[in-house]
């Protein structure tokens, strides 16, 4: 779909609840009008409009309740400023990506998951494991600072008159901005196509998060839980704030994840991860 009908689809608050609502299981019609407090109807012509643009689909359970879901892995970028207004719609960029081939950014992936090698970014991108959990966009070595031009040093013995060295200086200095200019696009570029990566990454790490503590169809929140003490949340109230859901439906998804053992509590009687 074209990025500027996206947007349009998008700019609606309704259909964006939506969506939000989505991420965090299917649904059925009765269950968004409930959460948005419009008609069922006006629910309808949302998610057929979602449908239509390929951003959600349906299912139906053998009770003949149709479910819907967020269809696709999209990312959409939108650039505004005095000189540019752009937008980009894209998939994320494969698990396998060669980051070996940009000039500016350089991947350093440290994972505790066992997969890395399998997973990254390619087998010509840096890639270290130990622990740390940090993904690093390294712009050093000097990859985005143009050559300058110096002027005014040279060729000033013969006396040229004042006016040739301003011009002497314009041009220099608009070659260098120019050179850079390049080279900062370029960077955006790169830096684009490595935040596509890191969007498909954390989606798949999701989905086998969700596998992983798969129960009776509240997958998703429970991983969302899970990844929120993992992040440091240790209270019913923290968890609630990272996965912006209310207490009754946090503490129960805390409760079921200590009984199969993925959490704990420490003398303190915070949530903590099991060791």
């Amino acid at each position: 779909m074209d990025s500027a009908e996206l947007l349009d689809i998008l700019g609606n608050e309704n259909r964006r609840r939506i969506l939000r609502l989505l991420s965090r299981k299917p649904c059925y019609v009765t269950e968004i009008s409930e959460y948005l407090g419009v008609s069922p109807k006006a629910v309808i012509d949302h998610l057929r409009k979602l449908e239509d643009a390929g951003l959600v689909e349906s299912r139906t359970d053998d009770q003949r309740r149709k479910y819907f879901s967020i269809s696709r892995n999209l990312r959409l970028e939108v650039s505004v400023s005095p000189y540019e207004f752009g937008m980009k719609s894209a998939y994320p960029a494969s698990t396998n990506l060669d980051a070996s081939r940009w000039r500016y950014v350089s991947l350093n992936v440290q994972l505790d998951s066992s997969d890395t090698d399998e997973d990254g970014p390619g087998e010509d991108a840096e890639t270290e494991t130990d622990g740390d959990g940090e993904l690093e966009a390294d712009t050093g070595d000097g990859a985005v600072e143009p050559e300058t031009t110096e002027v005014g040093d040279e060729g000033t013995e013969g006396g040229d008159p004042d006016a040739e060295d301003e011009s002497t200086e314009t041009v220099g200095e608009a070659t260098a901005l120019a050179a850079e200019l390049d080279e900062l696009q370029q960077l955006q570029r790169e830096l684009s196509l490595a935040q596509r990566w890191v969007h498909g990454r954390i989606t798949d790490v999701q989905d086998r998060l969700g596998d992983a503590v798969d129960g009776d169809g509240e997958a998703r929140l429970r991983a969302d839980v899970l990844a929120a003490v993992a992040g440091g949340a240790t209270t019913v109230e923290e968890v609630c704030r990272t996965v912006e859901a209310p207490g009754h439906v946090v503490e129960p998804a805390l409760a079921e994840l200590a009984d199969r053992g993925f959490l704990d509590r420490d003398e303190d009687g915070d949530w903590i991860l099991a060791e």
